[in-house]
């Protein structure tokens, strides 16, 4: 049939994708579940658990603006993607001020400051966290948030979003032997945590941190809610979702619950 000049799909073609979307579906919701009975789930603290990369990007554009970087011409948000987002401030140095460590060490800690200015009042839990807050301690799980900010950013950012009593530990890639993408922050975690790799999995939204928590042999669970979707697919996490709200996330969580026998829902 043809409608307005556009051909619409036959009855064949539509059960196909219906049949494609289905199977993703399936496979993400079951690709949790071996991970029954589960033990922990381990948080990425910036832009995992609140959207403080914009406070970020905003502290480098007008720090590195102020020192005429990039010819006085100022950065772009896919500039901070590709070279901000996720990594450890050591390495930005490097990147950054190639030819002047002391003085990157100096520029970073000053923009570490402006951040925790900016973002001071302004951060509020991604949508559907409280939610999914709620699963985890109704079945009695172990936590951590592991991140490569500096400790006082990841306290300002868990303090404002009202999760201060909810972690168990705080892992800082800086007091670990290497920031990720290096396993250690996630592997330092499960150690302090005394849980299996095998049943616990990870909330990331960085590169970076899909890529730490990976090498540190864990499921990972990706948010595309600012880095390009396939970009974090290159890191294999072992599915996306847009936040906590995300039907495919509480699929997966509900068969764990299967798996695990506890007689809880997720509904």
């Amino acid at each position: 049939m043809v409608i307005n000049g556009w051909e619409s799909p036959s009855s064949e073609l539509i059960n196909w994708i219906s049949g494609q979307l289905h199977c993703q579906f399936s496979q993400s919701s079951s690709s949790l579940a071996t991970l029954a009975p589960l033990q922990a789930v381990l948080f990425d603290i910036d832009g995992t658990l609140c959207d403080s990369d914009p406070f970020h990007y905003l502290a480098f554009r007008e720090m590195l603006l102020e020192i005429g970087y990039n010819g006085g011409v100022p950065v772009d948000e896919e500039w901070f993607v590709k070279i901000i987002s996720g990594k450890h401030n050591d390495d930005l140095v490097a990147v950054l001020f190639p030819d002047g460590h002391e003085r990157g060490v100096k520029f970073l800690d000053d923009k570490e400051i402006l951040f925790r200015r900016l973002a001071k009042g302004q951060l509020k839990p991604l949508n559907g966290l409280n939610k999914l807050r709620k699963w985890i301690e109704d079945r009695g799980l172990k936590r951590a948030a592991v991140t490569n900010a500096p400790r006082a950013n990841a306290e300002l950012c868990i303090n404002q979003i009202g999760l201060a009593d909810f972690f168990d530990a705080l892992i800082v890639g800086s007091e670990c032997k290497h920031a990720k993408p290096y396993p250690d922050p996630y592997l330092k975690a499960l150690e302090v945590l005394n849980v299996s790799k095998d049943h616990t999995f990870v909330f990331e939204d960085s590169v970076s941190g899909i890529k730490a928590g990976v090498a540190a042999g864990m499921s990972v669970v990706g948010l595309a809610n600012r880095n390009p979707s396939h970009l974090l697919m290159e890191a294999k996490p072992v599915f996306l979702i847009k936040d906590y709200e995300d039907p495919k996330l509480w699929a997966a969580l509900d068969a764990i619950d299967k798996m695990s026998g506890t007689g809880k829902t997720t509904a």
